[in-house]
């Protein structure tokens, strides 16, 4: 076949740097309608810039492509115009929590408590909200992270007929159900027996939280197991429950892993249980199961609301916001080696 039947089966294509100059183009152009108009905020502009791209893109792909391939450029342009959509959010939010954060967030910010520091006033840190987060937090992990695993377990390889359906069933509602319900139902139970606020009250809510993103997770990481695996540990006469504990749980511990620190970092910034049940304590207390005690989301709340309009509180607000996005980004650092440690090595 000669070289000019190639080009002519080919057909005429854009070339690799045309999405580059279509969006230069669509946001130079959103620019000028956006100062045309008297538009002044940058999210509208945003948002006409993507719709000129994903217009321009078409139409100019029709033009020179054909329609067909057109038709496929503007899938990719709607995916790439979602993803920004998605990120420059989230950028913003971390940059703007990092500009304002490191105002005020150093080693004396690390160590010391409020103390007898008032909330309008300059000083004081986050030790004392630090130590609650991670005794809080670290309960409830105890607590929900050996019930979830288990229940998915029996879900996976043991559950059938209508106990293991109810169970699926009250995972799903629990997965639905509000902070404030959680926070509501354990402060309940401690009207039931006059308990005052403590840490320890804060985990159990925590807990019913987290244990549902537990199972769900666990669950779906059982389920890519391959059977084979357990069909060849069975064959050679391995009671089940060593097969799962020797076989399934090696092979789908990264996911494991992984879904319990999601489920840490969902629960690590919960404030109305913690609000509720814990009830926020300027001084060090190091004891959870006695005495109220503080937490990093609490913290930020309190600061913002007894700020009463300081620039102190503020900076500790996002200070303490800066270190809790910190702490659930070592969690998911820390999550992604084990599960590499953990995971099964598949070659020679």
């Amino acid at each position: 076949m000669s070289t000019a039947t190639v080009s002519t089966l080919k057909g005429a294509r854009l070339p690799k740097w045309s999405p580059y100059a279509i969006a230069g183009g669509s946001v130079g152009l959103a620019i000028a309608i956006g100062l045309g108009a008297g538009l002044d905020s940058r999210v509208q502009w945003g948002l006409i810039a993507a719709i000129l791209f994903v217009v321009g893109t078409y139409g100019i792909a029709a033009r020179v492509e054909g329609k067909r391939q057109a038709k496929d450029r503007i899938a990719t342009s709607l995916v790439w115009v979602a993803f920004l959509l998605a990120v420059i959010p989230l950028v913003s939010l971390v940059w703007v929590t990092v500009v304002r954060g490191v105002k005020v967030l150093d080693f004396y910010f690390l160590t010391h408590s409020m103390g007898v520091v008032a909330d309008t006033e300059p000083g004081g840190g986050i030790y004392h909200a630090i130590i609650g987060s991670l005794e809080q937090v670290g309960l409830a992990t105890l607590i929900a992270a050996p019930v979830g695993v288990l229940t998915a377990i029996y879900l996976v390889e043991y559950g059938r007929g209508k106990l293991s359906k109810a169970i699926t069933f009250f995972v799903d509602v629990m997965t639905g159900i509000p902070s404030i319900v959680a926070g509501l139902f354990i402060l309940s139970l401690m009207l039931q027996f006059d308990m005052q606020p403590f840490g320890f009250a804060g985990s159990l809510a925590l807990a019913i939280l987290m244990m549902p993103v537990v199972v769900r997770s666990t669950e779906e990481m059982l389920k890519l197991v391959p059977n084979e695996l357990r069909e060849a540990s069975l064959a050679l006469g391995v009671p089940k429950w060593r097969t799962i504990l020797k076989v399934v749980l090696p092979t789908s511990i990264g996911g494991i892993t992984t879904g319990i620190m999601l489920s840490v970092a969902r629960i690590a910034g919960e404030t109305a249980p913690v609000l509720l049940l814990v009830f926020g304590n300027p001084f060090i207390n190091t004891n959870p199961f006695e005495g109220a005690q503080s937490s990093l989301p609490l913290y930020i709340y309190q600061q913002y609301a007894n700020s009463a309009g300081s620039g102190a509180a503020y900076d500790r607000a996002w200070a303490a916001s800066l270190t809790l996005i910190a702490f659930v980004m070592i969690l998911n650092l820390v999550a992604r080696g084990i599960a590499r440690w953990k995971a099964p090595k598949t070659g020679r």
